[in-house]
C-alpha cells in the first residue's frame, strides 16, 4: 500500500529581517503557521526512485530532476545508509514561487514519508540536517506546527498553542524569486539591523490577542517585493477593501498575500468578490494554525 502525506501551505504571519550574515544568509525572525490547503505526496516503495507531478499547478513546477522532493530523497540517502525509497507522485495544488513554501512543504513531506518507510523517528537529527540542506523553510515544514523561526530557518522555537485564524489567501499568478526580493533588500554581508523587537508568545493566547500581536508586526520583505512585482500592492489593496478584513499582509517573499478576517462568513464573501473581480488570481479560503490536512 503506497504511503501518503500532505504538504500544507506555510504562512509567515510576520517576517522581520535582522540583517545579513558574513556567510551571505539573511537573519530573520518569523511567526509561522500552516493552512488547511496543501499539495499531496504519495510514495510507492515497490518502484524505483522517481517523481511524477500532476495537479492544477503542475505545469509551473520545474524539471523533476531539480524538484525538492527528489533532492530530499538524495539528501537523506547521503545520511542514512541503505535508505529505502520509491516512486513519488506529487499532486500539486499550491502556486509555485509564491511565498507559502510550496516546494519546501513538498520536500518536508518527502522526508516524512521516507522516515515512515524506514522507521525513522521524526526527531531524528538526520532528517533535520537534510531539511536544512534543502532550504531555509524546510525545517519548519517538517512538523507543520506554529513556531517562531529565527536565523536562516535553522533555529525553531517551541510549538505554540494558537487559536485558528480565518483567512483568505491570494496569489496573482506571478512567480516571485526569493533571491530577487532579498537582493532588492540591498543588505551587504555583515550588515546587522536594529529596530523593533519581534513579537513574543509565551503560552497560549486567545484570538483577539493574537490578531493584535500580528497587527503590531510586519513583513520586511514587502517593500522590496513591491519593487520586484508591483502587483503585490494590488493584491494587498484588494484584500484590505473586503468587509471584515482586519489585516492584509504578504507571506514570505511573495507574491501570495493573506487577509485575516473576523469569521468564515466574511472569508467566503471576500473569496466570492475577489474571484469575480480578478478571475486570473488564485483565491482560496483558509484556516490557519497547526497542521490540519
Amino acid at each position: 500500500m503506497p504511503l501518503q502525506d500532505s504538504a500544507p501551505a506555510k504562512i509567515n504571519l510576520s517576517l522581520l529581517v535582522r540583517g545579513r550574515r558574513v556567510d551571505g544568509y539573511h537573519e530573520i525572525e518569523s511567526l509561522v503557521v500552516f493552512a488547511d490547503i496543501a499539495d499531496t505526496l504519495t510514495l510507492d516503495e515497490t518502484q524505483p526512485l522517481s517523481l511524477t507531478v500532476s495537479g492544477p499547478t503542475a505545469q509551473a513546477v520545474g524539471s523533476s530532476g531539480d524538484n525538492l522532493v527528489l533532492r530530499a530523497a538524495h539528501e537523506l540517502a547521503r545520511r542514512v545508509p541503505g535508505l529505502r525509497t520509491g516512486a513519488f507522485l506529487l499532486d500539486k495544488h499550491l502556486p509555485v514561487a509564491a511565498g507559502i513554501g510550496g516546494g519546501s512543504a513538498d520536500a518536508a513531506a518527502a522526508l516524512r514519508l521516507l522516515a515512515r518507510l524506514n522507521a525513522l523517528p521524526l526527531h531524528d537529527f538526520r532528517l533535520f540536517e537534510a531539511a536544512r540542506a534543502l532550504g531555509a523553510d524546510v525545517p519548519v515544514c517538517l512538523e507543520c506546527e506554529p513556531r517562531i523561526m529565527k536565523g536562516a530557518g535553522e533555529r525553531l522555537g517551541k510549538v505554540l498553542s494558537l487559536p485558528r485564524l480565518h483567512a483568505v489567501l491570494v496569489n496573482p499568478g506571478v512567480p516571485v524569486a526569493t533571491a530577487a526580493v532579498f537582493l532588492a533588500l540591498g543588505l551587504e554581508k555583515g550588515t546587522m539591523l536594529g529596530g523593533k523587537d519581534h513579537i513574543e508568545i509565551n503560552g497560549s493566547v486567545d484570538g483577539p490577542t493574537l490578531m493584535a500581536l500580528v497587527g503590531e508586526s510586519r513583513n520586511d520583505l514587502e517593500p522590496p517585493a513591491l519593487g520586484v512585482e508591483p502587483v503585490v500592492g494590488d493584491v494587498l489593496a484588494a484584500l484590505s477593501r473586503q468587509p471584515g478584513c482586519q489585516i492584509a499582509r504578504m507571506s514570505g517573499s511573495g507574491a501570495t498575500c493573506y487577509g485575516l478576517f473576523t469569521g468564515m462568513a466574511e472569508v467566503f464573501a471576500a473569496v466570492r468578490a475577489l474571484r469575480k473581480q480578478e478571475r486570473s488570481w488564485w483565491v482560496q479560503p483558509a484556516t490557519l494554525g497547526g497542521r490540519q490536512v
